[in-house]
């Protein structure tokens, strides 16, 4: 047996390998001393045998299979192919060979009767997120076929007894629930060739003792499988084991003839409590992030949806526009309805030209006058689905994800191209590549409304190509994920976009649950935060302007309402805090978010701290049980440093006459990052829906 380590900055694995054996993780926390007697780790963490176990008690390991007793989920499942029919095969891997460098190991595994090996990476990248990846490859010429190969087979350290995970559904994602993990496990799958609303590829473990925390995400755009096994009955130790990966159906991944296959990238990262963990999550996305590093600030955007819907017109077009730039707005995003015969959402998807009934003219007009007011020009596609009543369905119908003499059944109206079709990716590719060489469009809102049924391999693929071509054939364009609000987000995705669309739920008090949430794992630069109507169109709920627009500037700040259904005082209102957004984003973009406690529960509080400066936000949901809610405790500031603290305004409307000395609050307060972290500010939070902003400036010495 020999030990090796990998070392991050704040963290180490060490890894326990025997040649013609297994590999396992024997440690995982904090940086160990240079010297520390890696066997000692493992000799001090181990157990012996007891009773109702096999001879020798199985370890899972780092590739967990249904060998020597182990009662889990094994990591590899293969099949071999007899004429139709498959029979699944024992595997024993052995590990056969590591190579390790100083942030990376190398395992290599080989099962002797199959002629199969599979390599295993482990690294760690600069802000401390360990990645790991598999792939297999068939050499001893069986007619094989892959049912399951895990990304991410991670024995889990026993301090993190508890779990969180999120569900969710359209209008309602990411949805937060915590337990501790039981003995059954935890298993969730999607089906809809996409990771969809219920959030199962990604996980928060924790242990409550120190608040310690582990999160762990699946870098892959299609279906994923995600299971935790505790393991009861085989090994000694009875750690649970995490796994992760891509999700397929029978028989997709055919390794006949020296075949192969390679996992999409699964992470995990180790930080001291929530905050933390967060910054390490978007330290990781802003490296990988397109260009991320030449991005300009994140233009305000007023989108056309919840203003006109499909009742478009030129004129009206203009007039919306005209209204948003007197707003302050930056980019002005034309939605559905623009093309083909698109009146309602029951026809023309992949129809992708310009409607002559809408735009005689072209769409060159508004892109003008929309250049004219000083914005730039955005537009809605959804290029990887077709409407029945269609020119291209007419013309392909067997271009679409469907099954021969069997129905296709339609979802919101429309079908699923098949992605994996080289001919669909060069029409689409040939249709978007001309709107954006015809037009100046500086930005894509991509949705994907409709869940993947039939199935069929390669779809994820075949989006990822689209994307990667379309992205090389015009850099500048930046790109929005969305499908039907937070059903397709994932490290994947953001390695080939610039934003995502998070929930199409845009009532802020939604939002107070969603946006905290995805930020547990995404930068608030990429996640759309836009001012929705009021009443809110999905929840019927009436929100005062400073409330809404206070929420929507944790994030990348948009508009998605008619401004001249506001009155005077709405308009006035949410252009202040457009000039708030622009004042402040390079802060909150760049900056670390710190989630802040508050002991009333009906209260959400953040605060993203940058180069001496912070902004935070705290917002009360409910009737406070008190009149005088307790301190606002902040966070990430430098204990001896002294702090201006203000109230950037406006303020909210009820609330600002409960403040004591109000004067005090526009730029007389000083006090020390202690004091704030420690004692915290009393501000009026009683009544619902009320958010104040607090500013604060680090002063010189």
């Amino acid at each position: 047996m020999e030990f090796v380590r990998l070392d991050g900055e704040r963290l180490t694995l060490v890894f326990a390998l025997e040649v013609g054996g297994g590999a396992d993780l024997v440690y995982l926390g904090a940086r160990l001393p240079a010297g520390e007697d890696l066997a000692m780790i493992a000799a001090a963490t181990a157990h012996g045998r007891h009773e109702s176990q096999p001879d020798v008690p199985p370890v899972p390991g780092l590739l967990p299979e249904g060998k020597a007793g182990w009662s889990g989920t094994p990591a590899v499942r293969l099949s071999e192919r007899h004429e139709d029919t498959c029979f699944l095969c024992a595997t024993d891997f052995r590990l056969a060979a590591w190579e390790h460098y100083p942030t990376e190991l190398v395992l290599t595994f080989y099962d002797e009767m199959l002629g199969v090996d599979i390599e295993q990476n482990w690294w760690l990248g600069p802000s401390g997120m360990i990645c790991t990846e598999a792939s297999i490859n068939n050499g001893g010429g069986r007619r094989l076929v892959l049912d399951r190969l895990s990304a991410l087979a991670l024995p889990l350290p026993r301090r993190f007894t508890h779990l969180t995970s999120f569900s969710g559904r359209w209008a309602g994602e990411m949805r937060e629930a915590t337990r501790p993990i039981a003995p059954e496990g935890f298993a969730r799958t999607s089906v809809a060739g996409k990771p969809g609303f219920a959030g199962g590829n990604w996980l928060i473990f924790e242990d409550p003792a120190s608040g310690e925390v582990l999160g762990a995400h699946l870098a892959w755009s299609g279906d994923h499988d995600t299971r935790i096994d505790p393991d009861m009955v085989g090994s000694a130790d009875g750690r649970a084991v995490l796994q992760m990966g891509a999700s397929w159906d029978g028989g997709e991944v055919d390794l006949a003839h020296e075949g192969g296959y390679r996992t999409p990238v699964a992470m995990v990262a180790l930080a001291a409590d929530r905050s933390a963990l967060a910054q390490v999550f978007h330290t990781h996305a802003r490296a990988i992030l397109p260009n991320r590093e030449a991005w300009p600030p994140r233009k305000v955007h007023l989108n056309s949806w919840e203003a006109l819907g499909f009742n478009l017109s030129e004129a009206g077009l203009m007039r919306l526009a005209e209204d948003a730039a007197a707003l302050g707005i930056e980019r002005f995003v034309l939605d559905d309805g623009w093309f083909g015969g698109r009146r309602d959402d029951t026809t023309s998807l992949g129809d992708w030209f310009v409607s002559p009934d809408i735009f005689p003219n072209g769409l060159g007009p508004l892109i003008a006058r929309v250049h004219e007011l000083g914005m730039d020009f955005g537009l809605w596609v959804e290029p990887e689905m077709v409407s029945p009543d269609s020119d291209l369905y007419r013309a392909h119908p067997d271009w679409c994800l469907h099954t021969e003499g069997r129905e296709r059944p339609t979802m919101r109206g429309q079908l699923a191209l098949d992605m994996a079709r080289a001919e669909v990716r060069d029409y689409l590719f040939e249709r978007l590549d001309a709107l954006l060489r015809e037009h100046a469009i500086a930005y894509l809102k991509w949705d994907h409304n409709r869940d993947l049924f039939p199935s069929g391999p390669g779809q994820t693929e075949g989006f990822y190509a689209l994307l990667d071509a379309l992205r090389a054939a015009h850099p500048q364009v930046e790109i929005e994920s969305c499908s039907s609000g937070g059903g397709r987000i994932d490290y994947g995705t953001l390695s080939r976009c610039t934003r995502v669309w998070p929930s199409d739920n845009n009532d802020a008090i939604e939002r107070l649950r969603i946006i905290p949430a995805w930020s547990q794992f995404l930068p608030l630069e990429v996640l759309g935060s836009h001012v929705g109507p009021s009443p809110n169109p999905i929840t019927g709920r009436r929100l005062a302007m400073d409330f809404r627009a206070k929420v929507a500037m944790f994030g990348h700040m948009g508009v998605e309402a008619d401004p001249a259904r506001m009155t005077d005082k709405e308009r006035e209102c949410l252009g202040q805090h457009i000039a708030l957004y622009k004042a402040w984003r390079s802060v909150l973009h760049a900056g670390d978010l710190h989630r802040l406690a508050h002991p009333d529960p009906e209260v959400t509080a953040m605060m993203v701290v940058h180069e001496g400066k912070a902004l935070a936000l705290a917002a009360q949901t409910a009737f406070s049980p008190v009149f005088d809610a307790a301190p606002l405790r902040l966070a990430g500031l430098e204990p001896d440093a002294r702090y201006r603290v203000t109230l950037p305004e406006p303020w909210p409307p009820r609330a600002q006459h409960y403040l004591a000395a109000p004067e005090r609050w526009r730029g007389d307060l000083t006090l020390s990052g202690t004091a704030l972290m420690t004692q915290g500010l009393a501000l009026p939070l009683t009544h619902p829906e009320t958010a104040w902003l607090i500013a604060l400036e680090r002063l010189p010495e």
